[in-house]
C-alpha cells in the first residue's frame, strides 16, 4: 500500500510519460493483461487510456487491471488512468 506522497510523487512522475496501454471495445482481455504485465516490469509506471468505443470507465478498467497483475492504481482522470508496481528488473 503507497502513502499518499508516494501516490502524489507517482502522479507527477506521470505527467512527462506517454500513454502506453490503450483499452478499447473489447474491454480487459487477456491480451491487455499481459501486454500491462510486460510494460509493468519493464517500467514500474504505466499510463493507460480508454477509447470511447470501451463499455467501461477508466476506473473500472484500472481496477481490474491491479487485481489481475498485482500493481497500484495511482490516478484516474477522465479516461486515462495510472497504475505501478515495484519491479526488481527496472530497479537494476
Amino acid at each position: 500500500m503507497l502513502t499518499s506522497k508516494e501516490r502524489a510523487e507517482f502522479r507527477a512522475q506521470a505527467n512527462a510519460i506517454d500513454t502506453t496501454l490503450m483499452v478499447g471495445k473489447d474491454g480487459v482481455t487477456e491480451n491487455i493483461v499481459a501486454e500491462a504485465e510486460r510494460l509493468l516490469t519493464a517500467r514500474e509506471l504505466v499510463k493507460g487510456k480508454v477509447l470511447e468505443t470501451a463499455l467501461m470507465s477508466a476506473r473500472e478498467v484500472s481496477d481490474e487491471i491491479c487485481a489481475a497483475t498485482g500493481a497500484e492504481g495511482i490516478s484516474c482522470v477522465g479516461s486515462k488512468f495510472v497504475i505501478w508496481r515495484f519491479s526488481e528488473k527496472c530497479q537494476e
